[in-house]
Parts: C-alpha cells; structure tokens; sequence
C-alpha cells in the first residue's frame, strides 16, 4: 500500500480538543510507571512473538472455546450431569439389580428406558454444545491479516495469532485479540471503536496511539520493528490498563486509551496496526465471560420435594411388602406344599424369614419404582422447548420497526412467567424510546417553546375528565343557573388549552418530522430571535448547542443534511435543535469545530471556524462536560453543560441574574417530565489560560495512581465562576403501548416497581403519563432531610426516613376505603439509607403494601440490591426488565430477567432469560403465554405423578392378593413402554398444546392471571 494511495488527513489530529488534551506525552520529570509487584508480570516481545512461546511465558493461543464438553470429556462429564438427578440414579441401581436374580422384571426392561430417557438428555445436551461449538469456530477463523516478516502481511485466522504478533485490522472488522494501537490510517494515529459488544454502548470511542509509534504507518515500517512491553498481568477490568513500551531505547507510559479490546469493532477508520498483548482467554472480554446465574422455576423446586416424598412412599410400601413377605414365607410356606419349601434358597426360606425378607426389600424396591416418574424431566424438557417455539414465533409479539421478535433465550422458566408478583423496570429506553425530542428551552429568563410533551396531554386530559365530572355533580344536585354557567366557563377554558393541544399535534403532523426535534414557537425560528431583548445571550446559546459536544457530523447524501455521531441522544437532539434554529455544525478538523450560521440578512449561511482548545469530560460523577473554544476574533470561552444542581452551585456572583426565572423554568419541565441541562459560560484570559492549560496537561500525561483526583482538581479550577446562559428540556417519549400495558399488568395483580435516575418530579409525572400512578392514588414520598449536623447526619438520617416509612406503614393501616391505593417514591440517598440492614425490612413492608413503587437517582448497584431485597424478603417471583448494561445486575438478580432489544446495544439482551422488542410485549408474554405455560406445566406434573402413583399402587394392591412374592401383575413390555411411549406422548401434548381460554379472554380478563402467583393448579 501506498503512501500516496491512502486516503489521509494532512492535518495533525493530535491538536484536535480530544487528543491534545489526552496524548500521552512521556515528561522527563515523571518516567515511566512502576511495575514492579505481583500483577503486573507480563512480558511481550513486539514483531517476535516466537520469543513469546517459550518457557517461562509460554502464552495460551488464541483459540477461544465456550463449549461444556470436548470429545474426551463428553461422555462422563454428561453421564455425571444425568445421573445427579435422584430418579435418574435410583433407576441407574435398579438396572443395576436387574441383572440378579432378586429382579422382579428382565434386564432388558430396566435398562431400555433408563437408556432412552438419559440417551435423549445426552443428545440435546451434545446438540447445544455442538451449536456453541460452530459458533466458536466461527470466531476463531475469522481472518485478519498479519506480519510475517520483511514488511508483508498476509491473512490467518484468528485462532493462529500469537502474543507479540503485529496485526492490521481494516474498516468494520472485529479487533481479534487485545491489542496496543500503533497507528492508523489517520496522520496522528486516532480510530474510531464501537464496544457495543463489551458494554452495551452504541457510541463510538476514540483510541489514540502513542506519537512515538506513529511513522509505522506502512506495511514496510514493521520489517525491523522490535520493542518491549512490561504491563499488567489479565485481568476482566474493561476500563484500566497500565503498562509501558519500551521502544527506541526509550520508555513509554501505556493508559486505556491505546488499548484495542477483543470484541470491539473498527468505525470510520480505514485501518489499523497493532500489537497483540493478550489473546484468547487472556482477553479482558473472555475474563468477563462469566456464566449467567442459575435459575430454576419454583415449580421445578416443589417438584424435587414431590419426588423426594414419592421416594419416602416407595420405601414405606416396600418395607410393609417385605414384612408381608417375611411374614408369609414363616408361616405360610411350610404349608404350600407345591412350591417344594424343603428345597429352597435365601431368597424364600421358611428357617430364615428375615434374611428373605431382607432380599424381598430390594425386589420390592424395583418393583414400585413406577412411583417415580422415569421419564418426567426429559419430557418437562420437550415441552418447555416447544412452548418456547411458541413464544419465540408468536407473530403478536413481533415488532416491525426493528424486525426484532420476542426470544425465549432459556427454557427453563417458561411457568415461572405466570408466576410473577413483582415486576422491577427501568425506565429510560424501557418504558420510554431513549429517542431524545428537544421541546423546551429557557434562555435569559425567558421560557421558549409551546408544545406540550405527552405527560401534560395525560394531565390536561385528566383535569378536563374531572371537571367534566364536577360539572355533571352540580347539574345533578340542580344548582343556580350561575353556578352552572361558571362550571361550563371553566371547562371551556380548560378545552380550549386541551383544544391547543390537539391543534399543535395536527399542525405538527402536516410539517415534515424530524427526528429529535419537537420544537414550537415562532420567536426563535427563520431568524425572529435577533428581534427578541436578548438577542446577544440567544445567540451565545446556540453556540454553546452547537459546540459543547463530542460528536462527530456524516453527510447525509440523500437530504444534503448532516447526521451526527452522538455520544448519547440527549446530544444528538442538541444538535438537531441547533441546525434548526440555523447553527449547524457541519465540519471538524483536528483543531477546530465549523458551524455555519444562517441570518435573514444574508442569503447564504456564514461558516465560522472555532478553535477547540480542550474538552473536560462527561462523566456520571461530574455530571457535566465543556469545552475550551477559541474564536475568531481570538477570545477564549469556556462553554460549560451539566444537571442544574452542578451548574447552580458554580455561577459566579454577577452569573445569577437570570436563576430564579431559570429555575422556575427547570422546576415546571421537570413536572412536565422533560429532562433538564443548564447551561453556562466563561470568558478567560490568555495567560489565566495559559497557566491552567499546563497544569491540565501535567495531571493529563501524570500515570500515578492519583491521576483521576488530579484532573478532578484541575477541572475543577476552570469550571467556575460561571455565568448562566438558560436551560434546556428534552423529552423522551413514552413508548407506543406503555400505559395500556401497565394498566392491564396492574389489573392482572401485578406490582410494579420503577428504579430511574430521573429526579423525583419528572419520575412522578411520568408514572401519571404511563398508568403507574393513577388519580386518587395517595403518594408516600420519603425523602432526606439534609438539615443535619454533620458529626451526627448519619443517624439523624436514619432516624428521619426510619420515621416516615413508621408513618405511611401507619397511613395504610388506618385506610378505611378497601379500593385505596397507595404508591411509594423515594430517591437515591434515602434509598441508600433504607437498604441498610437495621432498616430495610420496614422499607420493604411498607413497599409491599404499596400498589406501585418508583425509585428516582438510583445507581445500577442499588436497582441489583433493591431487586435482591424484593425477592429474598418476599420470597415471591420478581421480573426485572431493562435495556441497558447498567440493568444487567438488576436482570441477573431477579427469578426472571426480560431484555429490551433498544438503542443502548444487547448487553441487557445477553444477560436475560427472554428478550422482547417493546415494553408492551411484557403484557401478552405474561399474561398469555406465562398463565398458559404455568397452567399447562402444573397440569402435566400432577398428570404424571397421578399416572404412575396408580400404576405403582395397583401393583401393590395386586401384591396383597399374591402372598408379597413380587410377582408383577402386568407384561414386562408393557411396563417398559407405558412410561417412555404409552402415556408420554398425550402428556407432553397436554404441555404443549392445552389452552384453557384463549388470549383474547386472557387479555380480556388479566384477573385471570392471579392464578399462578397464588399457585391454584400446583400448591
């Protein structure tokens, strides 16, 4: 390849705000990092990974296998698996027995089932070892190339890299090992990686190599490359990595940023060159690899106690059998003249009638084996497989849209799905879209845009009802003809907003749509801003939209317009909003950002360049980003974005003049259940500038341990003295169906619990928007009282929210109106508090009283402690169903974990029991397809228990009649054949295939679902 073939950008990325302010420059002052100590033992030798195979490093290939079984271990590792199961082993002794002459039946008949039912367990286990087998070598063949030597490359399969192999991995191919970047098809080295598969996330993250490396940008640059590099031994963190490149006699501090993990893909770069550091099981993505949680329904678990006491039976009749026997063969053989009692064995003699009746034990044993059910879990397996066909092909729970159907992903727990009592969701991307509509805004006090988002339709629609209500009491109890006509005043006035509203929909439906923008009001479109007072503070406003981000502009070739690249869909709808209102950013370059601004006074729009000097992060401890921007006339702005509380708690004294309107502003979006961000700004000096900027590049380049506490101090030092600009509300739309699901899952009895990191405002309003508050619901809120002193704030905390969730336990007691409902909403810090030990058992008592539960500013560790909380203290089946990897935890914890296959990747989809493509799936796979698998699954059980507890006791029954000698009163053929084939079949048809009422009697009727949480068909 070329050096005048390849498509390269002539500018120097470095400078770019991302990189400048993150490039590993190596300081003399600091060296390398230490890596001495154990962790941190690793040795590869770069371009000679020969070196690297042997002895003492000898490092695995990498050759990946997720299978149970190989071809040597199959066979016992299987058998092992089969025989762990109580029936399965206690049949594996009676064929055993069989084979003596105690054996009531012929060995053939003991043997055959039990090989039929363990052979067909064996082979559903080999066929979905052998699917993850393919699945493997799928993987490990898939080619990259590779440098053989003397500058050429060619490719290999995955499986045949080696540590210190040098790799080029082009557009859109999976990194196949975990790699150092050592340049790209950019001039300074950067690529753009999309981890969906490692965490879930969609937007792409940029990698950066070390400038040192950066010349090997050609295939022949690598025919005499050789280096070192000492860093830290595998481990599963995705996002730490310490190490050091030993290059050019010269030492190099390695962070995150040049490491290329497995499993990541390649986006909008041409190529790469890199460096394996760990491979196969080395990988941090397969150190990750963690098997999921077993789960067993809790019908599964009273079958086990079922069978136990079926085998307590069976001993019990084989006892009294065999003290019949001894009984008989004492006194009654002496008289039976015609079996010949002087020539006898041990196994009926008349002088020793307790050693025969010994041996009897065992014949009885086997012959009342029938009790236990030989094949009940292979065919529990069939039929759980085929309902999940059904599931998985019912076309009801398809979604057009993404093309995605509903997938049981784990058979195990199809009945468990009609069991459920309580069902834990987030709500970003779950109940809502996560696709972000910028509605609102406050800009210098003044409040823009006159849409209505849906929780205010909800509200209107529901004051309308009420007054509509209260007009009817009033014509019923015949008041004055003035009252009358206020009534109708009222609500005339109350129609004509709802009137607004609708008008607003229409008119919207009748100008072209576009996505993430839902913006209506006159005064800041086609250029009427510049007439609003002021003009000066909109316009700084729309500059901060359309360059306080990290996203990256593709032009869309069909629409002439630009998409973006976002990081999250709250910033893609920023810059949508801004390209409306005429500020579109249209270009970056490594130094700068373009924004082309339309002014009525000018026909064509004016491009103006920005230089982005540096870009503090977004991060969910800081809670805000900005960036650092030079423009055109030279001044320097720090352009500061973040949650209200942050942005507040830094204004400067002469940067509040518009925060009570402001807030008033924030505090009505929320209550309209829009998501907030303030915005700010600052004016720097050169040299103030100056003097921060090396302290920032200092902390930046510093690899010690307190490097995240240094930035965290530098940042800290800029982002100050902020002067307010306005706020900004976007709307994340309820998905289609959400509120009727919710409505039908509550009269199916269900309690349904939302853990979201929105405020508590916008978290109530939008649990009005989706049917999970209802009016007349009475609200416990439990909050923290932050007016403590500080030595004793912990226990005067405890001793607060100890107290109020005291007296809404008590709100509830003294509830005289049975029909009454009661929903608890609590925050993030008092939920902290409330899952303490000495508390949380009163938390969760009040909870459970409760119809609905909304949990606002919670962490993904406490949505896992808050569902372990609801399923260790109820004991009862919990759901939990999310969409994101920060719901992982909480989908693993719970008896059933439902994925939401959205926009925030499949990590949540990978770690569930069942996905499903919209929230309003859950409603038809509980309500239909759990109440039919629970009923059909309990239904067969007891048929099984009852077919063979009647076979079993009408072989003793015939014993009676026999003398207790054994002997079997039906066919040994028959006997074979009425569990395996005879009785099998019609059950498992009965499993898969009975339907007690339809769906649409079962969506009709939800009440009908109570019948597997108070478990009516296997109690």
């Amino acid at each position: 390849m070329s050096r005048a073939g390849r498509a390269r950008r002539k500018l120097r990325w470095s400078n770019l705000y991302t990189f400048s302010c993150l490039h590993p420059h190596v300081l003399e002052s600091e060296g390398p990092h230490s890596l001495e100590g154990p962790g941190f033992s690793r040795i590869v030798y770069c371009n000679q990974s020969h070196l690297d195979q042997k002895k003492p490093l000898k490092y695995p290939s990498n050759y990946i296998s997720t299978t149970k079984y190989n071809v040597i271990t199959f066979f016992p590792k299987a058998i092992f698996e089969q025989f762990r199961r109580v029936a399965n082993l206690y049949f594996l002794m009676a064929a055993i027995l069989s084979l003596t002459p105690i054996a009531p039946f012929s060995a053939v008949s003991m043997i055959a089932p039990l090989s039929f039912v363990v052979g067909l367990s064996m082979a559903k286990e080999a066929l979905e070892d052998w699917r993850r087998f393919i699945q493997d070598m799928k993987v490990n063949t898939r080619k990259v190339s590779m440098h053989k030597g003397d500058g050429t490359f060619c490719c290999i399969p995955w499986q045949k890299i080696q540590v210190g192999d040098v790799v080029r991995v082009e557009k859109d191919q999976f990194f196949p090992a975990d790699l150092l970047l050592l340049s790209s098809s950019y001039e300074d080295g950067i690529c753009y990686v999309e981890t969906m598969n490692l965490d879930g996330e969609t937007n792409l993250k940029v990698k950066r190599s070390l400038e040192v490396t950066l010349p090997l940008d050609e295939d022949a640059d690598f025919k005499d490359f050789t280096g070192t590099i000492r860093c830290e031994d595998p481990n599963p963190s995705l996002y730490t990595f310490v190490g050091n490149l030993e290059y050019d006699q010269r030492v190099y501090a390695l962070d995150p940023s040049q490491i290329l993990l497995r499993d990541s893909k390649l986006r909008n770069t041409t190529h790469v060159y890199g460096v394996v550091i760990f491979t196969g099981h080395d990988s941090k993505v397969m150190q990750n690899a963690t098997k999921s949680p077993s789960k067993r329904s809790a019908v599964e678990r009273k079958m086990d106690k079922i069978i136990y006491i079926l085998c307590t039976l069976l001993v019990l009749i084989s006892l009294i059998s065999s003290i019949g026997f001894a009984v008989k063969t004492k006194f009654g053989m002496p008289d039976w003249w015609y079996l010949q009692p002087e020539d006898t064995t041990n196994l009926y003699n008349p002088s020793k009638p307790m050693l025969s009746g010994t041996f009897h034990l065992v014949t009885a044993l086997i012959l009342y084996g029938y009790l236990i059910p030989i094949s009940l879990y292979v065919s529990i397996e069939v039929v759980k497989v085929l309902q999940a066909m059904f599931i998985n092909q019912d076309i009801n729970m398809y979604d057009e849209e993404t093309s995605n159907p509903a997938e049981a992903r784990t058979s195990n727990l199809n009945e468990e799905l009609g069991q459920v009592d309580t069902i834990l969701s987030d709500k970003t991307g779950t109940l809502t879209c996560n696709q972000m509509d910028f509605l609102k805004c406050s800009i210098a006090g003044v409040a823009y845009g006159v849409g209505s988002s849906e929780v205010e339709i909800a509200a209107a629609k529901q004051m309308a009802f009420e007054e509509d209500a209260e007009i009817s009491g009033s014509m019923h109890n015949n008041n004055d003809h003035d009252s009358w006509e206020n009534s109708v005043s009222d609500v005339s006035g109350s129609g004509i907003e709802l009137q607004t509203v609708i008008t607003s929909e229409n008119e919207k439906e009748q100008k072209p749509i576009i996505k993430g923008f839902g913006f209506e009001d006159k005064r800041l479109m086609d250029g009427n801003w510049l007439k609003e007072p002021n003009s000066d503070t909109i316009l700084l406003f729309f500059r901060i939209l359309a360059l306080c981000h990290t996203a990256i502009p593709e032009l869309n070739e069909e629409t002439g317009s630009f998409n973006y690249e976002a990081e999250s869909p709250d910033e893609g709808a920023f810059l949508v909003a801004a390209r409306e209102f005429g500020f579109e950013f249209c270009k970056r370059t490594q130094t700068s950002v373009f924004i082309r601004e339309r002014y009525p006074s000018s026909e064509h729009p004016i491009e103006r360049e920005f230089k982005i000097l540096n870009l503090l992060e977004f991060s969910s401890k800081r809670k805000r980003m900005s960036v650092i921007v030079q423009d055109e006339n030279g001044e320097i702005l720090l352009l500061c974005k973040g949650a209200d509380s942050i942005i507040f708690d830094r204004l400067a004294k002469n940067g509040r003049t518009y925060l009570e309107e402001t807030s008033r502003h924030l505090s009505e979006y929320g209550e309209a259940g829009l998501r907030t961000l303030a915005l700010g700004y600052r004016k720097l000096e050169v040299a103030e500038y100056s003097n921060w900027n090396s302290e920032f590049l200092k902390a930046k380049t510093n690899v010690g341990g307190d490097r995240e506490v240094m930035l965290e101090q530098v940042s800290d030092m800029m982002e100050k003295d902020l002067i307010l600009v306005g706020a900004t509300a976007v709307e994340d739309k309820l998905q289609k169906g959400v509120p009727e699901c919710i409505d039908k899952l509550a009269q199916a009895g269900l309690k349904i619990w939302v853990l979201t990191g929105d405020k508590m405002e916008t978290a109530i309003n939008i649990g009005y928007a989706c049917s999970l508050l209802r009016q007349g619901m009475k609200q416990i809120c439990i909050t923290m009282n932050t007016g403590s002193v500080a030595q004793d704030a912990n226990k005067a905390a405890k001793e607060d929210i100890m107290m109020q969730i005291t007296n809404g336990s008590e709100m509830i007691k003294m509830e005289k109106d049975p029909d009454a409902a009661f929903a608890l909403v609590i925050d993030g810090k008092t939920l902290a508090y409330a899952l303490e030990d000495d508390i949380k058992h009163q938390f969760l008592s009040l909870a459970v009283d409760c119809a609905s539960v909304i949990c606002c500013r919670v962490s993904p560790k406490q949505k896992a402690l808050v569902t372990r909380l609801v399923k260790v203290g109820t004991r009862k089946t919990t759901l939990a169903i999310g969409d994101g990897a920060n719901d992982v935890g909480m989908i693993q914890e719970a008896d059933i974990g439902v994925g939401i296959s959205g926009v925030e990747g499949m990590q949540a989809v990978m770690a569930s029991d069942f996905s499903i493509a919209q929230f309003r799936f859950l409603q038809r796979l509980l309500v239909v397809h759990g109440h039919w698998c629970y009923k059909r699954i309990s239904q067969m059980i007891c048929y099984f228990f009852y077919k063979n507890i009647l076979f079993g006791l009408t072989l003793f029954y015939f014993e009676a009649y026999t003398g207790f000698s054994g002997q079997s009163v039906y066919d040994d053929w028959y006997m074979l054949l009425f569990n395996v084939i005879l009785t099998s079949l019609p059950v498992i048809s009965l499993g898969v295939f009975e339907q007690d009422v339809s769906s649409d009697v079962c969506l009709q009727f939800p009440a009908l679902y109570q019948q597997g949480p108070r478990n009516l068909f296997f109690d």
